[in-house]
């Protein structure tokens, strides 16, 4: 959603094995929403992708009436996850639902989709995780779709609860439709907790703190860095001596490259060019109903070709 957005190459995954390498956010503005500000994760310039997750931003916690008009994808799944205050989904497929934390909201974009995404309330204190997947080439350019899951199921051990939204954990299986193996689960740690998490060892995987603080593989990491566990494990020790709130992102490595500009995934310059003009031109991507003729604009393609290029040396 940014105004002017830069180029994002992702290639394919490397398959290093197991690593510790911490990764900082960096504060971007939301699109659209004048003073709203996220912290963006992924992609990285050195860490495009974790398996099939292209795409972490975490808006909030703050208090702030977010208002984003429609606005389209191309080539993604959109992964929608509160943790805090209610989200009112609306989209080009007539779906307008209200989401709530601890549901889930999966859009599968396609060849084409949009979509608004409004807070409710009054300036309401809201925080989130916004990730996109990317869709497998087999997969990109089809129908659209739209999923919310209200009930999920979770994984537990000892101290440990991670609620599985995405993929699979441990043998707990998310109902919702992903077109790559991979998995997403929001764990949270009772007070003293020490657990093992199982893992795939052929998934690369990465693990964000979202409060408190935790020891992962012996290492201490508090709120706010990407902590990227590279391949090859298949179980992550986790402590927490008190309270402690994390996502696990993990996936096969994605075998494509793709070319990631503005709300669009693709492969080649030539595709996205014509996403965007087909959202500023034509019906491609629908309309949303109940907000008349606004919508977020594209910005101007850079004067240079998207191409994708290979993941660098880390």
């Amino acid at each position: 959603m940014d105004a002017h957005p830069a180029i994002t190459e992702a290639p394919p995954a490397a398959g290093e094995g197991a690593v510790l390498e911490l990764y900082e956010s960096r504060q971007v503005p939301l699109g659209g929403v004048r003073g709203m500000r996220v912290d963006r994760l992924l992609p990285h310039r050195s860490l495009p992708t974790v398996g099939g997750w292209c795409f972490l931003d975490r808006f909030g916690p703050q208090r702030t009436d977010m208002r984003v008009l429609p606005h389209q994808h191309t080539g993604l799944q959109t992964v929608t996850w509160p943790l805090r205050g209610e989200i009112r989904h609306r989209d080009s497929l007539g779906n307008d639902v209200l989401l709530r934390p601890g549901q889930l909201n999966l859009m599968t974009a396609g060849h084409g989709v949009s979509h608004s995404e409004f807070s409710v309330g009054d300036a309401p204190l809201l925080d989130a995780l916004q990730l996109w997947l990317a869709l497998p080439a087999g997969r990109a350019a089809g129908e659209a779709g739209f999923e919310q899951h209200t009930e999920l199921p979770v994984y537990e051990d000892g101290g440990l609860r991670a609620t599985v939204f995405a993929g699979g954990l441990g043998g707990t299986v998310s109902p919702a439709t992903v077109y790559t193996p991979l998995a997403g689960a929001d764990l949270e740690l009772a007070p003293g907790t020490a657990a093992s998490v199982p893992l795939r060892p052929d998934f690369e995987h990465a693990l964000l703190v979202l409060s408190g603080e935790l020891e992962v593989a012996g290492t201490r990491l508090a709120a706010g860095p990407l902590l990227y566990l590279g391949t090859g494990r298949d179980e992550v020790t986790v402590s927490a001596a008190a309270e402690a709130r994390a996502v696990l992102l993990g996936g096969e490595p994605f075998p494509d490259e793709l070319v990631m500009w503005w709300n669009f995934v693709g492969r080649s310059h030539e595709e996205i060019a014509a996403a965007r003009a087909g959202w500023e031109e034509g019906d491609r991507f629908g309309t949303v109903p109940g907000h008349g003729g606004e919508r977020i604009p594209a910005p101007a393609l850079p004067g240079v070709r998207l191409r994708p290029r290979s993941r660098r040396s880390r």
